[in-house]
């Protein structure tokens, strides 16, 4: 497990003064993964927060290998460049022993959503790579419209909380069970606000060999609505809500990595962000109870299926 003193000498992919807003979680999900990484790294992102903030023409924050691909196939460039090294050592162009961990990034948008097709092909496949989902739950860069990842009750441009809807009426896509059943060798689940948990899971996944998915909860300042200085406050709020779960699926084995020792009420989580505010007004008590009720049949049967 990677401790702080290695974290800091390890060279840092991102340079400062990127374009994120100030509170995004995304550069600390990228630095956070890649420098647990051993081996040289290859980056691919699909278009979204992280590619737009960190590739402005004719300047990048980039300093390992990057490439930037269209909204939907940002598994699928991965994967073609992963077979493409491995075309290299075939034929000697690249010498054995020397390895090369592949990372793909996208958004809820391009990962739940517009890009599920590349990535569950990709795993099909057996792509030697590691697929992280920065997940802040709703198209952010394009203006805040409803993703599957978009939790119930969530107001964004496209399911606005008004008179006639009380924001999103469904519940959010569980795409991590989705992974699971993809029967990979490795998926997890971490958010911002977690960096040991994160970087532990990181470095397993490197370690493994075939494909691999991290599912990390990004708290979106902008479009959840708090303050900048609040991003890991709130990720750490969501796994003590139990509304994100930390755990790991390794070879089909469950384990949780990380259990409140007290499970707050889900509404300490929503009262934290303005996207659910319309929520705390009265007559919205029956939402409020089907959120905690979902939260809790949801939480109940990871801990059915967990070792720990």
């Amino acid at each position: 497990m990677p401790g702080l003193r290695d974290l800091v000498k390890k060279s840092d992919p991102l340079t400062g003064g990127h374009r994120a807003c100030a509170g995004c979680g995304a550069p600390i999900v990228v630095r956070q993964v890649l420098m647990s990484s051993k081996d040289p790294v290859v980056v691919v992102s699909a278009t979204g927060c992280l590619e737009v903030v960190t590739t402005i023409f004719p300047y990048s924050a980039w300093t390992v290998p990057f490439l930037h691909n269209a909204f939907e196939n940002s598994a699928a460039t991965c994967s073609g460049i992963e077979a493409a090294y491995q075309a290299l050592k075939r034929t000697g162009k690249i010498k054995e022993g020397q390895h090369i961990n592949f990372v793909a990034f996208g958004g809820d948008g391009g990962t739940y959503d517009i890009g599920f097709q590349s990535l569950s092909g990709a795993v099909e496949r057996g792509h030697d790579m590691l697929y992280v989902c920065y997940n802040n739950e709703a198209y952010m860069n394009t203006g805040i419209q409803r993703s599957s990842a978009t939790p119930k009750g969530a107001s964004t441009t496209t399911a606005p909380a008004g008179k006639v809807i009380p924001g999103k009426v469904q519940f959010s896509k569980n795409l991590t069970e989705i992974m699971v059943a993809h029967e990979m060798p490795y998926v997890a689940q971490s958010a911002v606000g977690f960096w040991r948990d994160l970087t532990s899971k990181a470095e397993k996944a490197f370690s493994i060999r075939g494909p691999k998915f991290i599912n990390v909860l990004q708290p979106c300042r902008l479009g959840w609505g708090y303050k900048p200085a609040d991003t890991a406050a709130i990720g750490r709020l969501a796994a003590d809500t139990c509304v994100w779960p930390l755990y790991e699926v390794e070879n089909g084995k469950y384990k949780l990595t990380y259990k409140p020792k007290e499970k707050k009420p889900v509404v300490e989580f929503l009262k934290s962000q303005d996207r659910f505010r319309h929520l705390l007004k009265p007559g919205n008590e029956a939402i409020l109870e089907s959120i905690q009720k979902e939260t809790d049949k949801r939480w109940e049967a990871l801990l059915a299926k967990s070792e720990g």
